[in-house]
């Protein structure tokens, strides 16, 4: 597998963990529908998040969120509108980003709530 590929499994791993260490439930990972893919589905309590996970080892071209484009927001976003309606979700749902730094053994964490609607 190429080191990007090695890197954003980190990511999503770190993120999963982050999202489990502050209370939410994960109810997928990377689901799919047609070609989009949604990383990381979480829930807390009555509300279900979807999360597209970001990760950079190197911050020189950006930070990890800054590359959630629109076309990329509206392909989660459609993506979860075929997931909410075939779990017949009734709840409020959630749109977030979660940016992942990884450099020399050290992990940064940015949770960006509602980050696209």
């Amino acid at each position: 597998m190429a080191q990007h590929n090695e890197t954003g499994k980190q990511g999503e791993a770190e993120a999963a963990r982050y999202l489990l260490d502050n209370g939410y439930q994960i109810v997928a990972t990377n689901y799919r529908h047609q070609h989009a893919e949604i990383d990381l589905i979480a829930r807390k309590d009555k509300l279900m998040v979807f999360v597209e996970v970001k990760t950079r080892t190197n911050v020189s071209y950006g930070n990890p969120e800054e590359f959630v484009n629109y076309t990329k927001a509206r392909l989660v976003m459609k993506t979860a509108e075929h997931y909410i309606f075939a779990q017949n979700w009734p709840y409020d749902v959630r749109f977030d980003i979660i940016a992942v730094t990884i450099a020399t053994n050290e992990v940064r964490i940015k949770h960006i709530e509602d980050a696209f609607c």
